[in-house]
């Protein structure tokens, strides 16, 4: 199995829990009750993602020559 990477959005929602959007797969959106949780499902939905792809012969995307930074600005 080759692996894959995906870079993974965590929001975390205000009545608890985590929302998780995987940006690479559009519509891969999954929730979690931790972050723990929210990791776990994510895995999980990403597996059912790629499988659905494979299987009708679409290409596979993945994040593996992504960057990512986060930029804190004062204003």
């Amino acid at each position: 199995m080759a692996q894959l990477t995906y870079r993974i959005l965590l929001t975390q929602e205000p009545e608890g829990g985590y929302t998780v959007k995987v940006p690479a797969l559009p519509g891969c959106i999954t929730y979690g009750e931790s972050i723990e949780h929210a990791m776990a499902m994510a895995k999980e939905a990403i597996e059912l993602y790629v499988e659905t792809l494979q299987a009708e012969g679409d290409p596979v995307p993945d994040d593996s020559r992504t960057l990512e930074y986060a930029l804190v600005v004062g204003y």
